[in-house]
C-alpha cells in the first residue's frame, strides 16, 4: 500500500530560519545514525520516517559513515525515499556529511578535495539522490589546508550536488576561519552541527557567539547525551542500555552525572515534561538554535520527543536552577 502523508503535518511543527539564509528547518530534525544501519528492522525504520514526516519533521540527517556498517544508513534511507517519499522530495531537506573513515588508504577520510569529492559521489549513489540539500564537512582536518576543504565544498554547490554547505565539530576559531573563506567564495554556508546538551555546553564558550555574529544556524546533535538525559538511568543501568551495548557511553560517565540527571528530572516533572522533553525544549529555547537533531529506535520515542515543542519557554527561576545544578 502506497504512503500518503498526513494532510495536517505542518500545523503543529515549528520552522526556524537558518541564520540569514532563505532556508528553514523543522524545530526537530531526525538523525539516522546507529538505528538505521544494516541490522535495522526495515518495518520499524519505515514507520519512524513516516511518523516523523506526518508530524512535520522535514529534515533528515545522514552521513557517509552512518550504519553500521558505514554507508548502510544512506542505502536504507534511499530505498525508503524511493518507495514512500519520492513524491515529497521537494518538501524534504536531506543532509549528509563526509570526514570520518570510510575506506582503506590515504584518501579514505578527513578533508582533502580527493576524499570529499569521492565521498559525496558515493553518498549520492547510495541514496539515489541528484543532490543533497545540505552537505557538511563532518570534522576539521588539521593536516589539510582549510582553503582546500572550503573550495571543495564550494565546488559541490557550483556543480549542483549540494544546495547549502555546513560544518560539524569545528571549534569557534575554526568556524570563524572557514566562514571568512566561504564569504570570499560566496559559498552558501548556513549551518554548524555541534554536540550540545545540558551536560555538554561547550558551544557557549565562543561558538554560539561566532554563529550569531555571522548570522549562521546551529543544529544540536546528541541533545539527550547518549540517552543520559532520559528516564533510562534514573534507577540504575539497564542490561540493554547503550552503556552495555556501545562504546560511546561509559558506566563511570553515567554514575558521575547521575546526581545532576536526577535533579534535572525533578525540574522536568514540575514543568509537566519528561526529562528528554525538557532537555530538547531547553535547547530550542536558545536564540541561536535552529533545530535539534533527535535519534530514535522506536516510534514511541519519536512521539515522546515531539511533545517537547509544546513548551519551550523557561522562567528565569527555572534557568537559574538548571545552571546551579550543572555547575
Amino acid at each position: 500500500m502506497s504512503y500518503t502523508a498526513n494532510n495536517s503535518r505542518y500545523q503543529t511543527m515549528k520552522y526556524n530560519r537558518l541564520g540569514n539564509s532563505g532556508l528553514k528547518l523543522s524545530a526537530l530534525s531526525l538523525g539516522l545514525w546507529h538505528n538505521f544501519g544494516g541490522g535495522a528492522d526495515s518495518v520499524t525504520i519505515n514507520e519512524i520516517l513516516r511518523t516523523a514526516f506526518d508530524n512535520g519533521i522535514t529534515h533528515f540527517d545522514l552521513a557517509n559513515n552512518y550504519g553500521p556498517p558505514p554507508g548502510s544508513a544512506e542505502e536504507n534511507f534511499g530505498k525508503i525515499l524511493k518507495k514512500d517519499f519520492k513524491n515529497y522530495r521537494d518538501e524534504i531537506i536531506i543532509s549528509s556529511k563526509a570526514g570520518y573513515f570510510m575506506w582503506e588508504g590515504p584518501y579514505g577520510e578527513w578533508g582533502s578535495k580527493k576524499y570529499l569529492t569521492a565521498s559525496l559521489d558515493q553518498s549520492l549513489r547510495r541514496t539515489g539522490l541528484e543532490y543533497f540539500d545540505i552537505f557538511y564537512h563532518h570534522r576539521p582536518d588539521d593536516n589539510t589546508d582549510l582553503e582546500e576543504t572550503a573550495c571543495a565544498l564550494d565546488l559541490f554547490v557550483r556543480q549542483g550536488k549540494a544546495l547549502y554547505i555546513g560544518v560539524s565539530n569545528y571549534s569557534a576559531q575554526q568556524t570563524e576561519s572557514i566562514i571568512k573563506i566561504f564569504n570570499e567564495l560566496k559559498t552558501p554556508f548556513v549551518i554548524h552541527q555541534p554536540k550540545y546538551s545540558l551536560l555538554n555546553r561547550w558551544v557557549e564558550d565562543g561558538l554560539s557567539d561566532v554563529l550569531t555574529k555571522h548570522k549562521k544556524g546551529m543544529i544540536a546533535f546528541s541533545p539527550l547525551a547518549q540517552g543520559m538525559l532520559t528516564d533510562r538511568y534514573l534507577k540504575g543501568i539497564p542490561d540493554d542500555s547503550r552503556v552495555r551495548t556501545s562504546h560511546f557511553l561509559k558506566e563511570e560517565q553515567v554514575n558521575s552525572d547521575l546526581p545532576k540527571i536526577i535533579a534535572l528530572n525533578e525540574i522536568a516533572k514540575k514543568r509537566g515534561q519528561s526529562l528528554a522533553q525538557m532537555s530538547i525544549a531547553w535547547l530550542l529555547n536558545k536564540p541561536y538554535i535552529t533545530s535539534v537533531l533527535i535519534g530514535v529506535s522506536k516510534v514511541e520515542q519519536l512521539k515522546d520527543n515531539l511533545k517537547a515543542i509544546e513548551n519551550t519557554v523557561f522562567s528565569e527561576e527555572e534557568l537559574r536552577e538548571i545552571d546551579k545544578i550543572l555547575k
